[in-house]
């Protein structure tokens, strides 16, 4: 079975972000970039299932600028097989990128499509189920567990309250939440090994996608500061701010 999987080139994680001076973006510029979290428990749960028997190849995809080599790179040593990288510099959306990954999809033909439950930056959560619906595969989302029977993909699901089991016919797609399993790291020979896999670049106009925004950017602004907290010398001043300063008494 070919397992596909996405991944996604973002801020590190560590990185604070920073806001341009005039409020058009997020500053990228040298600012230090890696593999989206969800999307490095997606690239571990198909290595898994390779190194369980179940999978026979697992293909990389990323979306962006040609610097995302170095992500569909990190996820080559983490133990896929090859890469294909959809290189647009232009600020995709989900409803595009799901586009292009149905058209991935339709010239791979993988029995089974794993991609992280949402990326960090967007934290849009959509990308997966709009490749669903535009594939017609069956789709399990926020997958703690995934166990593949015969031709038949069983996902525990976090849902409000407890768990749900379901269970899908393949080919089929799943997002991966934060539970499903613990990514692990790349071993210096297997990032030398990455380097001789093969990559494949591709582009929007060759898949016959047509990258088209459906919204516009106004304004990037950074959160509020909060106010730093005050001491109170008695249960007699506390009560007197929390009625007169706070308001909530």
């Amino acid at each position: 079975m070919k397992v596909l999987v996405t991944v996604k080139r973002v801020i590190d994680y560590n990185v604070k972000v920073r806001v341009k001076s005039d409020n058009s973006d997020v500053d990228l510029n040298n600012v230090k970039m890696a593999m989206n979290p969800f999307c490095e428990i997606a690239v571990e749960e198909a290595v898994r299932l390779k190194e369980a028997g179940v999978a026979s190849e697992i293909v990389v995809v990323s979306l962006g600028p040609q610097a995302a080599q170095e992500q569909i790179r990190t996820a080559l040593a983490l133990g896929a097989d090859r890469g294909v990288l959809i290189q647009s510099d232009d600020n995709l959306e989900s409803l595009t990128v799901a586009k292009l990954l149905t058209k991935v999809v339709e010239e791979e033909q993988p029995g089974l499509v794993i991609l992280g439950k949402q990326a960090i930056d967007s934290d849009n959560n959509q990308t997966g189920q709009m490749l669903a619906a535009l594939t017609g595969m069956p789709q399990g989302t926020f997958a703690s567990e995934v166990k593949v029977a015969d031709d038949k993909l069983q996902v525990t699901r976090e849902v409000d309250g407890g768990l749900q089991t379901v269970e899908l016919q393949m080919p089929a797609i799943v997002t991966t939440d934060l539970r499903l399993n613990e990514p692990r790291y790349a071993s210096l020979p297997n990032i030398m090994k990455a380097k001789r896999k093969p990559l494949e670049t591709k582009t929007p106009e060759a898949l016959g996608v047509e990258v088209k925004a459906h919204t516009q950017l106004l304004k990037v602004a950074p959160p509020a500061e909060r106010q730093a907290g005050i001491k109170v010398t008695s249960v007699d001043e506390l009560v007197d701010k929390l009625k007169h300063e706070a308001k909530v008494i």
